[in-house]
Protein backbone atom coordinates (compact mmCIF):
# COMPACT_ATOMS: atom_id res chain seq x y z
CA UNK A 1 0.00 0.00 0.00
CA UNK A 2 1.44 3.36 -1.00
CA UNK A 3 2.04 6.52 1.27
CA UNK A 4 -0.87 8.28 0.16
CA UNK A 5 -3.32 5.41 0.42
CA UNK A 6 -1.92 4.86 3.87
CA UNK A 7 -2.66 8.28 4.56
CA UNK A 8 -6.13 8.36 2.96
CA UNK A 9 -6.79 5.61 5.23
CA UNK A 10 -5.91 7.12 8.26
CA UNK A 11 -8.02 9.98 7.47
CA UNK A 12 -10.84 7.34 7.05
CA UNK A 13 -10.15 5.85 10.36
CA UNK A 14 -10.57 9.11 11.92
CA UNK A 15 -13.38 10.33 9.86
CA UNK A 16 -15.29 6.71 11.11
CA UNK A 17 -14.37 7.48 14.79
CA UNK A 18 -15.80 11.32 14.83
CA UNK A 19 -19.17 9.71 12.79
CA UNK A 20 -19.63 7.08 15.95
CA UNK A 21 -19.18 10.00 18.39
CA UNK A 22 -22.32 12.04 19.53
CA UNK A 23 -22.69 14.95 17.64
CA UNK A 24 -25.87 16.32 19.67
CA UNK A 25 -23.83 19.44 21.09
CA UNK A 26 -25.35 22.84 21.91
CA UNK A 27 -23.83 25.82 20.40
CA UNK A 28 -23.90 29.55 20.80
CA UNK A 29 -26.50 31.15 19.09
CA UNK A 30 -23.79 33.71 17.78
CA UNK A 31 -22.27 30.66 16.16
CA UNK A 32 -25.42 29.31 14.50
CA UNK A 33 -26.44 32.98 13.13
CA UNK A 34 -25.89 36.57 12.32
CA UNK A 35 -27.73 39.76 12.74
CA UNK A 36 -29.77 40.55 9.89
CA UNK A 37 -27.77 44.44 8.62
CA UNK A 38 -24.48 43.44 10.47
CA UNK A 39 -22.69 43.06 7.62
CA UNK A 40 -18.78 43.65 6.46
CA UNK A 41 -18.45 45.96 3.27
CA UNK A 42 -15.76 45.21 0.46
CA UNK A 43 -13.73 48.15 -0.82
CA UNK A 44 -11.37 48.60 -3.68
CA UNK A 45 -8.59 50.84 -5.09
CA UNK A 46 -6.01 51.10 -7.84
CA UNK A 47 -2.71 52.52 -6.87
CA UNK A 48 1.06 52.32 -7.38
CA UNK A 49 3.90 50.00 -5.18
CA UNK A 50 7.16 51.93 -5.50
CA UNK A 51 10.57 51.59 -4.80
CA UNK A 52 11.23 47.60 -6.00
CA UNK A 53 14.85 47.76 -7.09
CA UNK A 54 14.39 46.95 -10.89
CA UNK A 55 11.87 44.00 -10.55
CA UNK A 56 8.50 46.68 -11.56
CA UNK A 57 6.15 46.21 -14.38
CA UNK A 58 7.98 46.76 -18.07
CA UNK A 59 6.50 50.28 -18.70
CA UNK A 60 6.87 49.24 -22.21
CA UNK A 61 4.13 46.47 -22.02
CA UNK A 62 2.11 48.14 -18.98
CA UNK A 63 1.25 51.57 -20.60
CA UNK A 64 -1.64 51.90 -17.97
CA UNK A 65 0.97 51.72 -15.57
CA UNK A 66 2.97 54.82 -17.32
CA UNK A 67 -0.46 56.93 -17.50
CA UNK A 68 -0.48 56.30 -13.50
CA UNK A 69 3.03 57.50 -12.93
CA UNK A 70 2.27 61.15 -15.48
CA UNK A 71 -1.18 61.29 -14.04
CA UNK A 72 0.71 61.08 -10.15
CA UNK A 73 3.12 63.49 -11.18
CA UNK A 74 0.75 65.84 -12.36
CA UNK A 75 -1.44 66.14 -9.28
CA UNK A 76 1.74 66.69 -7.36
CA UNK A 77 3.35 69.65 -9.86
CA UNK A 78 5.29 68.04 -12.25
CA UNK A 79 4.56 68.42 -15.89
CA UNK A 80 6.25 65.77 -18.03
CA UNK A 81 6.88 66.90 -21.21
CA UNK A 82 4.92 65.94 -24.16
CA UNK A 83 5.84 62.64 -25.81
CA UNK A 84 8.26 61.46 -23.01
CA UNK A 85 9.04 58.03 -22.69
CA UNK A 86 9.03 56.79 -19.19
CA UNK A 87 11.24 53.50 -18.88
CA UNK A 88 10.74 52.36 -15.38
CA UNK A 89 11.53 49.18 -13.28
CA UNK A 90 10.82 49.86 -9.73
CA UNK A 91 7.17 51.01 -9.95
CA UNK A 92 4.13 48.47 -10.43
CA UNK A 93 0.23 49.06 -10.83
CA UNK A 94 -1.60 47.19 -8.01
CA UNK A 95 -4.90 46.64 -7.09
CA UNK A 96 -5.56 47.30 -3.56
CA UNK A 97 -8.34 45.08 -1.90
CA UNK A 98 -9.86 45.40 1.85
CA UNK A 99 -13.10 44.30 4.16
CA UNK A 100 -14.63 47.40 6.10
CA UNK A 101 -16.14 45.78 9.36
CA UNK A 102 -19.43 46.67 10.59
CA UNK A 103 -19.26 49.63 13.21
CA UNK A 104 -16.26 50.18 11.55
CA UNK A 105 -15.26 54.56 13.31
CA UNK A 106 -13.69 57.10 11.59
CA UNK A 107 -9.97 56.83 12.16
CA UNK A 108 -9.67 52.94 12.90
CA UNK A 109 -7.38 51.03 10.78
CA UNK A 110 -8.14 48.16 8.89
CA UNK A 111 -5.88 45.64 6.88
CA UNK A 112 -5.41 45.29 3.32
CA UNK A 113 -4.45 42.97 0.22
CA UNK A 114 -1.78 44.49 -2.40
CA UNK A 115 -1.98 42.46 -5.70
CA UNK A 116 0.07 43.36 -9.04
CA UNK A 117 -1.80 43.82 -11.89
CA UNK A 118 0.98 44.34 -14.55
CA UNK A 119 3.85 42.04 -15.51
CA UNK A 120 6.19 42.80 -11.95
CA UNK A 121 8.31 40.40 -10.81
CA UNK A 122 7.69 40.63 -7.22
CA UNK A 123 6.44 43.72 -5.16
CA UNK A 124 8.18 42.09 -2.04
CA UNK A 125 10.11 45.43 -0.11
CA UNK A 126 7.91 47.85 -2.04
CA UNK A 127 5.18 51.48 -0.60
CA UNK A 128 1.99 51.91 -1.71
CA UNK A 129 1.26 55.00 -2.10
CA UNK A 130 -2.11 56.92 -1.02
CA UNK A 131 -4.65 54.66 -2.72
CA UNK A 132 -8.20 55.98 -2.11
CA UNK A 133 -10.59 52.50 -1.39
CA UNK A 134 -14.18 53.05 -2.82
CA UNK A 135 -17.00 50.56 -2.01
CA UNK A 136 -19.95 49.47 -4.43
CA UNK A 137 -21.25 53.26 -4.39
CA UNK A 138 -18.23 54.71 -5.73
CA UNK A 139 -18.03 56.71 -2.49
CA UNK A 140 -14.26 56.57 -0.83
CA UNK A 141 -14.54 54.91 2.52
CA UNK A 142 -10.48 54.45 3.41
CA UNK A 143 -7.09 55.81 3.08
CA UNK A 144 -4.63 53.00 2.06
CA UNK A 145 -0.62 53.70 2.15
CA UNK A 146 2.23 51.87 3.48
CA UNK A 147 4.84 49.08 3.02
CA UNK A 148 4.37 45.91 1.20
CA UNK A 149 4.33 42.78 3.14
CA UNK A 150 4.82 39.62 0.88
CA UNK A 151 5.45 36.35 3.11
CA UNK A 152 8.09 33.79 1.94
CA UNK A 153 7.64 30.47 2.96
CA UNK A 154 10.43 27.73 3.46
CA UNK A 155 10.35 26.97 -0.59
CA UNK A 156 10.82 30.55 -1.58
CA UNK A 157 11.07 30.09 -5.32
CA UNK A 158 7.30 28.22 -5.02
CA UNK A 159 5.50 31.34 -3.35
CA UNK A 160 4.42 33.81 -5.07
CA UNK A 161 6.11 37.46 -4.71
CA UNK A 162 2.97 39.40 -6.46
CA UNK A 163 0.49 39.89 -3.82
CA UNK A 164 1.20 40.82 0.11
CA UNK A 165 -0.64 42.66 2.63
CA UNK A 166 -0.42 45.97 4.79
CA UNK A 167 -1.51 45.32 8.40
CA UNK A 168 -3.64 48.23 8.99
CA UNK A 169 -2.97 49.75 6.16
CA UNK A 170 -5.86 51.71 5.73
CA UNK A 171 -7.55 54.14 8.19
CA UNK A 172 -11.41 54.91 7.89
CA UNK A 173 -12.42 57.69 6.25
CA UNK A 174 -16.46 57.38 6.24
CA UNK A 175 -18.33 55.34 8.38
CA UNK A 176 -21.12 52.98 7.05
CA UNK A 177 -24.18 53.24 9.63
CA UNK A 178 -25.37 49.58 10.57
CA UNK A 179 -28.62 49.51 12.04
CA UNK A 180 -29.69 46.84 14.31
CA UNK A 181 -33.01 46.22 13.73
CA UNK A 182 -35.69 47.81 12.68
CA UNK A 183 -37.88 49.65 15.11
CA UNK A 184 -38.58 47.68 18.30
CA UNK A 185 -37.44 44.08 16.22
CA UNK A 186 -33.90 42.28 15.67
CA UNK A 187 -33.69 39.62 12.95
CA UNK A 188 -31.06 36.98 13.63
CA UNK A 189 -30.59 34.89 9.92
CA UNK A 190 -29.32 31.45 10.69
CA UNK A 191 -26.04 30.26 8.49
CA UNK A 192 -27.66 27.55 7.08
CA UNK A 193 -31.32 27.28 6.63
CA UNK A 194 -32.61 24.32 8.42
CA UNK A 195 -36.22 25.02 9.83
CA UNK A 196 -35.82 22.43 12.96
CA UNK A 197 -32.99 24.52 14.12
CA UNK A 198 -34.80 27.47 13.81
CA UNK A 199 -37.59 26.09 15.95
CA UNK A 200 -34.69 25.01 18.75
CA UNK A 201 -33.72 28.91 18.39
CA UNK A 202 -36.43 30.10 18.73
CA UNK A 203 -37.77 28.28 21.94
CA UNK A 204 -34.28 28.74 23.37
CA UNK A 205 -34.77 32.62 23.28
CA UNK A 206 -38.49 32.60 24.33
CA UNK A 207 -37.45 30.55 27.33
CA UNK A 208 -35.83 33.55 28.84
CA UNK A 209 -38.14 36.18 27.21
CA UNK A 210 -41.35 34.88 26.89
CA UNK A 211 -43.12 35.52 23.37
CA UNK A 212 -40.01 37.62 22.20
CA UNK A 213 -39.56 35.17 19.54
CA UNK A 214 -41.67 34.41 16.19
CA UNK A 215 -40.00 32.42 13.77
CA UNK A 216 -40.49 33.98 9.84
CA UNK A 217 -39.25 30.93 7.81
CA UNK A 218 -36.61 28.23 7.93
CA UNK A 219 -33.84 30.98 8.18
CA UNK A 220 -35.03 34.09 9.97
CA UNK A 221 -36.22 34.90 13.71
CA UNK A 222 -37.59 38.10 14.54
CA UNK A 223 -36.64 39.02 18.17
CA UNK A 224 -38.60 41.73 19.74
CA UNK A 225 -35.97 43.41 21.62
CA UNK A 226 -35.32 46.76 23.75
CA UNK A 227 -35.32 50.18 21.80
CA UNK A 228 -33.12 51.98 23.47
CA UNK A 229 -29.05 51.67 22.19
CA UNK A 230 -27.76 50.82 25.50
CA UNK A 231 -30.41 48.11 26.44
CA UNK A 232 -30.46 46.80 23.10
CA UNK A 233 -27.05 45.86 22.91
CA UNK A 234 -27.20 44.37 26.55
CA UNK A 235 -30.28 42.40 25.40
CA UNK A 236 -28.53 40.36 22.30
CA UNK A 237 -25.24 39.84 23.96
CA UNK A 238 -27.54 38.08 26.13
CA UNK A 239 -29.19 36.17 23.36
CA UNK A 240 -25.98 35.47 21.08
CA UNK A 241 -24.79 33.25 24.26
CA UNK A 242 -27.87 31.31 24.58
CA UNK A 243 -27.35 27.36 23.79
CA UNK A 244 -28.88 25.70 21.28
CA UNK A 245 -28.83 22.00 19.82
CA UNK A 246 -28.83 22.45 16.28
CA UNK A 247 -31.18 19.93 14.30
CA UNK A 248 -29.39 16.70 12.26
CA UNK A 249 -28.92 18.14 8.96
CA UNK A 250 -29.84 16.20 5.76
CA UNK A 251 -27.55 12.97 4.81
CA UNK A 252 -24.73 14.66 2.70
CA UNK A 253 -21.37 13.12 1.19
CA UNK A 254 -18.81 15.91 -0.19
CA UNK A 255 -16.16 14.13 -2.90
CA UNK A 256 -12.80 15.82 -3.26
CA UNK A 257 -12.51 14.54 -7.00
CA UNK A 258 -8.79 15.18 -7.33
CA UNK A 259 -7.39 13.91 -3.80
CA UNK A 260 -9.84 11.55 -2.83
CA UNK A 261 -11.30 13.06 0.06
CA UNK A 262 -14.14 12.16 1.71
CA UNK A 263 -16.21 14.48 4.23
CA UNK A 264 -19.71 12.64 5.38
CA UNK A 265 -22.61 13.42 8.52
CA UNK A 266 -23.79 10.82 10.73
CA UNK A 267 -27.29 10.88 8.29
CA UNK A 268 -25.45 9.21 5.59
CA UNK A 269 -26.85 5.47 5.40
CA UNK A 270 -26.65 2.45 2.84
CA UNK A 271 -29.26 -0.20 1.45
CA UNK A 272 -28.77 -3.51 -0.35
CA UNK A 273 -26.92 -3.19 -3.36
CA UNK A 274 -24.07 -4.45 -5.75
CA UNK A 275 -21.40 -2.28 -7.38
CA UNK A 276 -18.75 -3.31 -9.85
CA UNK A 277 -16.03 -1.05 -11.01
CA UNK A 278 -12.95 -2.55 -13.53
CA UNK A 279 -11.88 -5.04 -11.24
CA UNK A 280 -13.14 -3.95 -8.08
CA UNK A 281 -16.39 -5.48 -6.74
CA UNK A 282 -18.42 -4.32 -3.62
CA UNK A 283 -21.30 -6.18 -2.43
CA UNK A 284 -23.59 -4.53 0.48
CA UNK A 285 -25.97 -7.25 2.18
CA UNK A 286 -29.17 -7.12 4.55
CA UNK A 287 -29.23 -7.58 8.19
CA UNK A 288 -30.11 -11.20 7.37
CA UNK A 289 -26.59 -11.75 6.26
CA UNK A 290 -27.49 -12.62 2.92
CA UNK A 291 -25.75 -11.01 0.00
CA UNK A 292 -27.03 -9.23 -3.26
CA UNK A 293 -26.51 -11.76 -5.69
CA UNK A 294 -23.74 -9.59 -7.98
CA UNK A 295 -23.86 -9.70 -11.78
CA UNK A 296 -21.94 -13.10 -13.24
CA UNK A 297 -18.92 -11.82 -14.43
CA UNK A 298 -18.00 -10.20 -11.06
CA UNK A 299 -19.55 -13.15 -9.12
CA UNK A 300 -16.72 -15.36 -11.50
CA UNK A 301 -14.02 -13.06 -10.74
CA UNK A 302 -14.55 -12.77 -7.05
CA UNK A 303 -15.30 -16.23 -6.41
CA UNK A 304 -17.04 -17.28 -2.94
CA UNK A 305 -16.59 -15.08 0.41
CA UNK A 306 -18.22 -15.12 3.54
CA UNK A 307 -20.23 -12.26 4.79
CA UNK A 308 -17.99 -9.50 6.29
CA UNK A 309 -14.87 -11.12 4.15
CA UNK A 310 -12.36 -9.13 1.62
CA UNK A 311 -10.76 -11.61 -0.46
CA UNK A 312 -8.56 -9.98 -2.87
CA UNK A 313 -8.64 -11.85 -6.56
CA UNK A 314 -8.39 -9.75 -9.91
CA UNK A 315 -9.79 -6.67 -7.44
CA UNK A 316 -12.09 -7.26 -4.33
CA UNK A 317 -15.16 -8.28 -2.66
CA UNK A 318 -16.55 -6.59 0.23
CA UNK A 319 -19.75 -7.44 1.98
CA UNK A 320 -20.82 -5.01 4.39
CA UNK A 321 -24.71 -5.14 5.99
CA UNK A 322 -26.93 -2.92 5.51
CA UNK A 323 -27.07 0.41 6.65
CA UNK A 324 -23.17 -0.03 7.51
CA UNK A 325 -21.60 3.31 7.77
CA UNK A 326 -20.07 4.71 4.79
CA UNK A 327 -17.38 5.42 5.68
CA UNK A 328 -16.55 1.43 6.43
CA UNK A 329 -16.72 0.72 2.61
CA UNK A 330 -14.66 3.77 1.64
CA UNK A 331 -12.42 2.67 4.17
CA UNK A 332 -12.53 -1.09 2.56
CA UNK A 333 -12.24 0.38 -1.28
CA UNK A 334 -9.05 1.98 -0.42
CA UNK A 335 -7.92 -1.29 1.53
CA UNK A 336 -8.31 -3.10 -1.79
CA UNK A 337 -6.59 -0.34 -4.10
CA UNK A 338 -9.31 2.04 -5.18
CA UNK A 339 -7.65 5.44 -6.19
CA UNK A 340 -9.78 8.35 -5.58
CA UNK A 341 -11.38 8.24 -9.54
CA UNK A 342 -12.67 4.92 -8.59
CA UNK A 343 -14.27 6.14 -5.11
CA UNK A 344 -16.01 8.64 -6.94
CA UNK A 345 -17.30 6.38 -9.64
CA UNK A 346 -18.42 3.55 -6.99
CA UNK A 347 -20.15 6.29 -5.05
CA UNK A 348 -21.95 7.77 -8.24
CA UNK A 349 -23.00 4.43 -9.11
CA UNK A 350 -24.79 3.68 -5.39
CA UNK A 351 -26.06 7.02 -5.80
CA UNK A 352 -27.93 6.53 -8.69
CA UNK A 353 -29.31 3.25 -7.85
CA UNK A 354 -30.38 4.70 -4.57
CA UNK A 355 -28.73 2.16 -2.49
CA UNK A 356 -26.24 5.59 -0.88
CA UNK A 357 -29.20 7.80 1.36
CA UNK A 358 -27.37 10.89 0.94
CA UNK A 359 -26.76 13.50 -2.00
CA UNK A 360 -23.48 13.71 -3.06
CA UNK A 361 -21.52 16.54 -4.05
CA UNK A 362 -18.43 16.35 -6.53
CA UNK A 363 -16.00 19.41 -5.72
Amino acid sequence: MSGIQKGFMAVLLILATLMVMDSARAERIKDLASIAGVRNNQLIGYGLVVGLDGVGDQTTQTPFTVQSIINMLSNMGVTMPPGTSLQLKNVAAVMVTATLPPFARSGQQIDVTVSSMGNAKSIRGGTLLMTPLKGADGSVYAMAQGNVVVSVGNKAAATPLSAGRIAGGATVEREVMTPVGQGEFVYFDLNDSDFGTMQRMVDAINATTPGAATAADGRQVRVRAPVSAAERVAFIGRIENLQVTPAQMAAKVIVNARTGSVVMNQAVTLDNCAVAHGNLSVTVVGADGAPVPPPAPVAAAAGEAKPGETKPENGGLLNVRRAASLADVVKALNAIGANPQDLVAILQAMRSSGALRAELEII
